[in-house]
């Protein structure tokens, strides 16, 4: 049997979130190069962070027009402020942080805001019932389309307080505390939110991700609430003792067994349903804006 917990940290992350974290170069040298106008430094820039950008842009408005907006003014806003720039935030957190700024205001204006802000349970204006599975059918076929969109509907039924945290943590793959900072809470917040919003999207993709309703007995199982300390065991919050008796648990407990890879299913939909690419009229639009501002900037500069 595939071990569900696990002694050693990050290894089972379902969305790779450590191992991403780990490979990344800092950010320093490029900083310090794009500051200098270098046209390469641009290029890994782009490289880097546009598909990101673009990709959270789509998530947050809903609307790839905005996002070409956001990722363009992110990029821009940064090439303005680099010569302010003093390296308390890593470049990654510092453009979550304008973006998130851009996507808050296109928000407001967008055809996707909710009149009032929604329960937990409750869903955007564009849509106008609960997830349910696409069909009641028991052949039919999920398609990954059927699932992103399942899955869109499940995170943006999310109070934004939630789905902040999941997009940034579980999407975008930003650490607990780089979260924190984009928005301006606690570590602790951060996690109490993100495990809540985690349960709940997994809750309305269960029966998308192979999890059929339980039977009512007249002797419920005497289980612990697997679903949360596995949130938490992702976000390293418990020790190794008591990931050793949830494998105990789980080994016996196939109901709990299934439950949290229900929860590892969707999570890792959350990090795969948002891969996109950014245009290429898009890409060019960014580089030339881009490049115009620092070359202009270094120009003046010198003079």
């Amino acid at each position: 049997m595939n071990r569900v917990f696990s002694v050693s940290g990050d290894s089972l992350d379902p969305t790779g979130h450590g191992i991403i974290s780990r490979m990344e170069s800092p950010d320093t040298d490029l900083l310090n190069a794009l500051q200098r106008g270098d046209d390469s430094a641009i290029e890994e820039l782009l490289r880097r962070y546009q598909s990101r950008i673009y990709r959270y842009g789509i998530q947050m408005c809903r609307d790839p027009e905005d996002a070409k907006d956001v990722l363009q003014d992110t990029l821009l806003t940064m090439a303005r402020s680099l010569r302010s720039f003093r390296g308390a935030s890593s470049l990654s957190t510092w453009l979550y942080t304008i973006a998130r700024s851009f996507c808050i205001k296109k928000r407001r204006k967008s055809k996707f805001a909710p009149a009032e802000e929604l329960s937990l349970s409750g869903m955007d204006s564009d849509h106008s019932g609960p997830v349910s599975p696409p069909s009641e059918q028991p052949d039919h076929i999920v398609s990954a389309k059927e699932l992103g969109n399942y899955l869109n509907k499940a995170v943006h039924s999310l109070d934004p307080m939630y789905r902040d945290v999941l997009l940034l943590r579980d999407g975008e793959g930003l650490s607990a505390p780089e979260v924190a900072e984009v928005l301006g809470i606690g570590v602790d917040a951060v996690k109490s939110r993100l495990h809540r919003a985690r349960l709940t999207v997994r809750d309305l993709m269960a029966p998308l991700v192979g999890v059929l309703p339980k039977p009512v007995t007249a002797s419920p199982r005497n289980c612990p609430d697997v679903l949360t300390l596995f949130s938490r065991h992702l976000e390293n919050e418990i020790d190794p003792e008591i990931c050793k008796t949830m494998e105990l648990h789980l080994a016996e407990c196939s109901g709990c067994r299934d439950d949290c890879e229900s929860l590892k299913k969707t999570l890792a939909l959350c990090r795969s349903s948002a891969d996109v690419s950014v245009p290429l009229q898009v890409q060019e639009s960014v580089r030339q804006a881009i490049r115009a501002f620092l070359h202009q900037h270094n120009v003046s500069e010198s003079l």
